[in-house]
């Protein structure tokens, strides 16, 4: 007789499943049960909410969905932080957790793990939350939180299991996956009537989110039939080729790139949500659109918020592209080096070189250093100084290879296990986690893990000994620093204890070396590197 529990993970694996993160409780041994007979591996984290960022880093590398096995009431707790930096970043993540017994639900009377509703608590941060009341609802539910992971706008989804449906009889239940919907597709007269507004236009932009990210080709050939000056937000790095002469980079916070959106006649915006954090980074109100918007989104809850569309596409971001192309039409051959918009774009870019912070020299040192020692790298980041001047100075290769969580909700402590989850993603890859001394210390037992689960991973460590940016921000606003100046404990020799290689960097001759010498490890490697350096503040 299978169970519920057994035929949860032959279906997860039936859908392509082959990672799943948890820590194994009393109240979801049952879930584990099965395990030995599929292909899944389980990866063992030190905290929950290191499972949630290590399924977070492992969906944004593959486009698929992260999957966790959390236990009742604080494993949930715990990972709720971790699922609300998915939801803003529209990452997939599949939560599945035990919760009491059906008959013990919503009575408060203190049993183990028991909290008043579980799906209320993640009402928040979840396309949805579903109690399973009888095995015979499995399929149905799982199928519902595939659809939503692979043809609507990826959010988390939480499943909960009563303990006794996990172990009822499930025998009669079919392992066969469900037909998964086709991406929407978009409406033939808004495409018209976008193609009607790009034609007319004399200075267009075209801003491109991470809803574009598995459609570079096409937006290449967008962007260039269009000849538009096109900016990215940071989870679309990669999108456009690097050194694109159309490419304005993630630099929409700053003065020369919103000038341009003002003076713009319209701007095409696609797959992104216009936010904050992407937009308006210095917080101050002033990112702003002069001309017409025509917005392509997945979400049609999107399609009109932060900034009102004249032509509002409900589509998959490379079906919407596809269909302009054939309207517009393409030109012959790439973007001319002397195009109108690549001249555009040109004077913008040599504006934004001239007005970039002396402060960040020695950390683009840093990531030209990455970069050129491991080109094929992907950089997850924290909350982190490096990490915010890279969002504007770092261009990569190849999209979903720059991501940080200095986006959206904005934890701290997601740089480290969300790069062994990228390095789960793509062992062939070096990961390089790019984290401060304050936010490692949120997750720093996740070393452990990372070493269980041989994952070489590469931790460039921002030290600063304490909240540096938090202090400066301070000091900015006439503020006494007060909870910033932290006690930093020595984390290389810590690192060592956890069974990782550990070094200073004290040069850029000597990083490099660090770094070549890491990608071929087999274990963890801790770098580093101080921000008073003398290497750093004379770059």
């Amino acid at each position: 007789m299978k169970t519920c529990g057994e035929v949860l993970v032959e279906l997860l694996e039936g859908y392509g499943v082959d990672t799943v993160f948890g820590i194994p409780g009393v109240h979801t041994v049952e879930l584990y049960r099965g395990l030995p007979s599929t292909e899944l591996r389980h990866v063992t984290p030190r905290h929950e909410q290191g499972a949630g960022f290590m399924a977070d880093g492992y969906a944004r590398v593959t486009g698929k969905p992260g999957v966790c096995l959390i236990i009742t009431g604080p494993g949930m707790t715990n990972i709720i932080t971790a699922m609300g930096q998915a939801y803003a970043d529209s990452v997939p993540m599949l939560v599945i957790s035990s919760v009491n017994n059906r008959e013990q639900l919503g009575m408060g009377n203190g049993h183990l793990h028991e909290l008043p509703s579980q799906r209320n608590l993640v009402a928040g941060v979840s396309a949805f939350s579903h109690t399973l009341m009888r095995p015979d609802e499995l399929p149905a539910v799982l199928a519902r939180a595939f659809a939503i992971f692979n043809s609507a706008r990826p959010r988390p989804v939480h499943i909960e299991i009563p303990i006794d449906v996990i172990t009822a009889p499930a025998d009669h239940l079919s392992l066969k996956p469900a037909a998964l919907p086709s991406r929407p597709a978009p409406c033939p007269s808004a495409l018209k009537a976008a193609a009607d507004l790009l034609r007319s236009a004399k200075r267009p932009l075209v801003l491109l989110g991470g809803g574009t990210s598995d459609s570079g080709a096409a937006m290449t050939r967008l962007v260039e039939a269009l000849d538009a000056p096109t900016a990215y937000t940071i989870n679309a790095k990669g999108v456009l080729p690097k050194g694109h002469a159309l490419a304005l980079g993630s630099n929409q916070s700053l003065v020369p790139v919103r000038q341009l959106a003002l003076e713009a006649d319209v701007v095409l915006a696609i797959g992104t949500e216009l936010g904050e954090t992407d937009y308006d980074a210095v917080f101050d109100g002033n990112f702003r659109l002069g001309g017409k918007l025509i917005r392509i989104d997945i979400d049609p809850e999107q399609l009109n918020r932060n900034f009102p569309a004249e032509v509002a596409i409900l589509s998959d971001a490379g079906l919407a592209v596809d269909g302009l192309l054939r309207e517009l039409g393409e030109p012959a051959g790439g973007t001319a080096e002397d195009s109108p918009g690549a001249q555009r774009a040109r004077a913008v870019r040599e504006l934004l070189d001239t007005q970039k912070p002396t402060a960040w020299n020695g950390q683009r040192r840093v990531l030209e250093t990455i970069q050129q020692v491991l080109p094929e790298v992907i950089v997850v980041g924290d909350s982190t100084q490096p990490v915010y001047s890279g969002n504007h100075l770092y261009e990569s290769h190849s999209p979903r290879s720059w991501f940080n969580s200095a986006t959206g909700y904005g934890t701290l402590g997601y740089g480290l296990p969300a790069a062994i989850g990228a390095k789960l993603a793509a062992p062939q890859r070096p990961v390089v986690s790019l984290i401060g001394d304050g936010g490692i210390q949120f997750t720093l037992p996740e070393l452990a893990s990372a070493v269980e689960a041989k994952t070489p991973i590469i931790v460039l460590l921002w030290n600063n000994d304490g909240y540096g940016e938090i202090k400066h921000y301070m000091e900015s606003r006439d503020i006494e620093p007060i909870g910033v100046d932290i006690y930093t404990p020595d984390l290389l020799a810590i690192a060592r204890g956890f069974g990782c290689h550990a070094e200073q960097a004290t040069s850029f001759e000597q990083l490099r070396d660090l770094l070549q010498t890491a990608a071929g490890a087999t274990r963890p490697t801790i770098i580093e590197v101080r921000e008073d350096a003398p290497f750093i503040l004379e770059a």
